[in-house]
């Protein structure tokens, strides 16, 4: 059982043998603190038109609404539950649309009636529904579409779209007399993605960019998880038949060549599992944080030395990732080999702070940067 506490000012997260916010290592003038605590399972955030945050889990079958002051959680409320892995949330229009594995719904005019939520409205119901890489991280595009992608159902298998893919629903039509439920039009937008947990689109450019998890059982080093750059539909990423641009597949790798496919824009660690990624849009951090890429890396579980369970962030150029480092770390202890937390998400709030949700500690974290405060 997990609990938050105060240690000299500071949030800190207090379990057995896990170490506290005060282990986190951040660059000089940066600062890291509790938003929340005892948010069961927290996974994907999106922020509503009026301050609310709104957190989808993946295991805990809960979205949680959080009232704060802009640095702190005031409160934290379920308001629903029994679903199936609503992981991805998002907001437009004053609307919270919720992503399960196998359908999207919509509860209307959510922040006005937190304390009794409308019953949801399905807006699409045709998605598949294996669990394995089912739950969905889901935002809306600056073309107004809604982006979904569909994990491969397996580790590595050759199965059509909409699996292993990205796709985009849009309003196509009135609901049917009674059903409760609207006709919205789905296309496939991206193919050969194996499991993506997060995307943004460049605030300049408008282009899509996306992390993808890589397969696992071909070895500690192998293959690279990626940051992927999307610029126009119907591109293809390579699975099942090439992993990060140069890695045959052992299985399928003889049916197509790597040159078919488009070469990632970064190739990250093995097995460190990049979820939620925000290009950083706010004011508060230096200079030469706009505009880069933060990402969140939950961490691996199939390989010997853990990798990951940190924040990394990196500079976009020519249609690449540069300069990829670490911005947080300190959630995985390298002497014991045990993680006390594992990022999952990452949002930028409107004062620019970075927001970061933990599913393994149950918890969101703020980082702030405070001109003149020592090293972290």
């Amino acid at each position: 059982m997990r609990t938050l506490i105060l240690v000299f000012g500071l949030a800190a997260t207090a379990a057995a043998g896990a170490p506290s916010l005060e282990r986190i290592k951040l660059p000089p003038g940066f600062a890291i603190e509790v938003f929340a605590e005892n948010v069961d399972n927290a996974r994907s955030m999106a922020l509503g038109e009026k301050g609310t945050l709104f957190v989808g889990t993946r295991n805990a079958g809960k979205v949680y609404a959080i009232r704060h002051d802009g640095t702190r959680a005031t409160q934290v409320m379920t308001i629903a539950s029994g679903l199936n892995m609503p992981n991805g949330v998002a907001v437009r229009d004053g609307a919270l649309y919720v992503a399960e594995v196998g359908k999207v719904l919509r509860y209307d005019a959510i922040e006005s009636s937190l304390a009794k939520p409308p019953q949801p409205k399905v807006v699409y119901d045709r998605f598949p529904t294996e669990r394995h890489h089912g739950w969905k991280f889901i935002r809306f595009g600056p073309d107004g579409w809604l982006y979904v992608p569909v994990g491969a159902p397996c580790n590595i298998c050759e199965r059509e779209a909409p699996y292993a893919s990205i796709t985009r629903l849009k309003p196509a039509g009135a609901a049917p007399s009674g059903t409760g439920s609207e006709t919205w039009a789905m296309e496939v937008y991206a193919r050969g993605v194996r499991n993506s947990v997060g995307f943004d689109w460049h605030p300049r450019t408008g282009e899509l960019w996306f992390t993808d998890n890589g397969r696992d059982m071909m070895g500690d080093e192998v293959p690279p998880d990626e940051i992927n750059h999307a610029p126009k539909a119907n591109m293809h990423f390579g699975y099942p038949y090439c992993h990060a641009g140069d890695v045959a597949d052992p299985e399928f790798g003889a049916q197509r060549k790597c040159a078919e496919f488009a070469a990632p824009a970064r190739k990250l660690g093995a097995h460190v599992a990049s979820l939620g990624m925000r290009f950083y849009t706010g004011s508060m951090f230096p200079a030469e944080y706009r505009e880069r890429i933060f990402v969140a890396e939950h961490g691996s579980w199939n390989r010997s030395r853990k990798s990951g369970y940190r924040v990394m962030v990196g500079k976009v150029e020519g249609g690449k990732v540069t300069d990829y480092a670490v911005f947080a770390e300190g959630f995985l202890d390298a002497a014991s080999d045990k993680a006390w937390g594992r990022p999952v998400d990452v949002l930028v709030m409107p004062d620019g702070a970075l927001l970061v949700s933990d599913d393994e500690a149950d918890a969101i974290y703020r980082i702030s940067y405070r001109p003149g405060s020592a090293p972290r």
